[in-house]
């Protein structure tokens, strides 16, 4: 599956396709808060430029109107996404995790899932090996 970068603009609309499944660039211009809401044109652009990387791809036509859908996952997206943060980390955790820490936005419960996800790997790696 390609996994192309993608810009903010560009996750937002792809958000849009993620929630509602599929959707018309009017559609996908709407979910935008109104006082934020690009142009049309600007979501129309944006919504072509991610169909020429393959992140969304056109499923049909209703009247004058295409209708897209998501062809990245929200999961690629995002391991896309913590895959350039952590390169601009050099691949060090522990800034970006000090960080997380101190902003309040890591919570003990963050911690205890990444511990159990932790575990459940090295389970499969033992149990693969």
């Amino acid at each position: 599956m390609v996994n192309p970068k993608l810009t903010a603009l560009e996750l937002q609309i792809m958000e849009a396709l993620w929630k509602a499944d599929r959707c018309s660039v009017r559609e996908i211009q709407e979910t935008f808060p109104e006082s934020e809401r690009p142009a049309y044109t600007t979501v129309q652009t944006m919504v072509y430029r991610l169909e020429r990387k393959k992140a969304v791809r056109r499923v049909k036509r209703i009247s004058n109107a295409n209708i897209f859908e998501a062809a990245v996952s929200r999961a690629a997206a995002q391991g896309r996404f913590v895959d350039e943060l952590l390169r601009i980390f050099d691949r060090r955790m522990q800034p970006l995790m000090a960080h997380l820490i101190e902003s309040g936005q890591l919570t003990l419960k963050d911690v205890k899932e990444a511990e159990e996800t932790l575990r459940r790997l090295a389970k499969k790696a033992k149990s693969d090996g």
